[in-house]
């Protein structure tokens, strides 16, 4: 039996003239934590995208235990995709409903479960995340960007899924709240015994909630390795940018007056 749960092989993405993904190879292991570190435009999100079926690549094979999951139908794949829970960048919470329905969004609409089980799911969840049932009844624009970031959080656990994924999981946040966040998911995954990609720019997050970091750079992995590994990668472009240099291989492509 593999010990790998998802599997990225030579994947590529264009998008007109633009190269996204240019072979993306990528393992995560069953029950660990893999962060994937990069800057803007450098395919993190599209990446992610594609093992979640919203976006196709070009070429390439994702497997999910071991299934190719871009020959699957979409029965199939639907089921797959049951195994995943997801955190958005910026909480991405559905402003016209109660946090509790947003908690309870995915059991309702996507398994059918009854409002009232879902409910009391939703309610357990916010009080994992350290959110009292005084939350539950009220609306997203009520609650400080933390606390959506928490809500966010609850729903992408609500359905106690086996493939976590999180989407720059502390933009946007001080750097305390940021820890809070940080060992909300690192409690929060090992109670479920999840496996974990997350895609962030944030190397305290990184270091935090990582088993294995990688780095993306023009759409390939440059490098992988552990968390304690990052520090002497020996990678001058992984070097730059857990130290947030501007001098070095990573040249920000500014605008000249």
């Amino acid at each position: 039996m593999s010990d790998v749960k998802i599997e990225l092989r030579n994947v590529h993405k264009r998008f007109g003239s633009k190269v996204v993904l240019d072979g993306i190879n990528l393992t995560v292991d069953k029950g660990s934590s893999l962060v994937v570190i990069g800057g803007s435009g450098t395919g993190k999100s599209v990446m992610i995208k594609c093992v979640l079926g919203i976006i196709r690549p070009d070429s390439g094979e994702i497997l999910v235990d071991g299934e190719n999951v871009l020959k699957m139908d979409s029965g199939a794949r639907e089921e797959v995709l049951r195994k995943f829970g997801m955190l958005f960048q910026g909480a991405a919470l559905f402003d016209s409903l109660p946090v509790w329905e947003n908690v309870a969004f995915g059991l309702i609409q996507g398994r059918k479960m009854k409002r009232a089980k879902a409910r009391d799911i939703a309610y357990d969840k916010l009080a994992k995340v350290g959110l009292g049932a005084e939350v539950g009844p009220l609306y997203p624009a009520e609650l400080s960007g933390g606390m959506q970031k928490r809500v966010g959080l609850a729903r992408a656990i609500a359905a106690d899924p086996e493939i976590i994924f999180f989407d720059e999981p502390t933009t946007g946040l001080d750097p305390i709240m940021s820890d809070v966040i940080n060992e909300l998911i690192v409690d929060s995954v090992k109670e479920l015994g999840a496996t974990t990609l997350s895609i962030t720019h944030d190397m305290a997050s990184a270091r935090k909630i990582a088993d294995k970091i990688a780095m993306i750079y023009k759409g390939k992995i440059i490098w992988s390795g552990t968390r304690a590994e990052v520090d002497a990668s020996g990678n001058d472009y992984v070097d730059q940018f857990i130290h947030g240099r501007a001098e070095g291989p990573i040249q920000m492509e500014l605008l000249k007056p």
